[in-house]
């Protein structure tokens, strides 16, 4: 399996391309990481972009290889076909919200000024 987000998202307000150029924000040099998130490893860390029609796909692959170019890296993340998706246990939702694994909530508020955040 792979730890993933659904993105629900309409292309009225914010385009495909738009949430390409958010992703690659986020997930940063671990593009070029396989297997690897922040400290988090394994195969279900690895990243990835999971597209809906061709064009989506045309647009992700298109967007890996400029930031492949930028970086002068080969960029490792994946992007697949999307496959169901299946929603994490009730205990993994809010995770973070609720305390991670050191116990120490992060609000998901917007407005929030706790240093990470990754609600809202």
């Amino acid at each position: 399996h792979t730890e993933a987000v659904r993105v629900v998202f309409d292309p009225n307000v914010a385009s495909f391309e738009q949430l390409l150029d958010t992703f690659w924000e986020r997930v940063g040099r671990n593009a070029t990481t396989l297997n690897k998130t922040g400290n988090d490893e394994g195969t279900q860390y690895r990243s990835g972009i999971y597209y809906h029609n061709e064009e989506q796909q045309r647009l992700a692959e298109k967007s890996a290889l400029s930031l492949q170019m930028s970086l002068g890296q080969p960029v490792v993340t994946e992007v697949q076909t999307a496959s169901p998706f299946w929603i994490a246990e009730e205990y993994h939702q809010q995770y973070l919200e609720k305390g991670g694994r050191l116990n120490n909530g992060q609000s998901a508020a917007k407005g929030c000024t706790d240093p990470i955040r990754c609600y809202g």
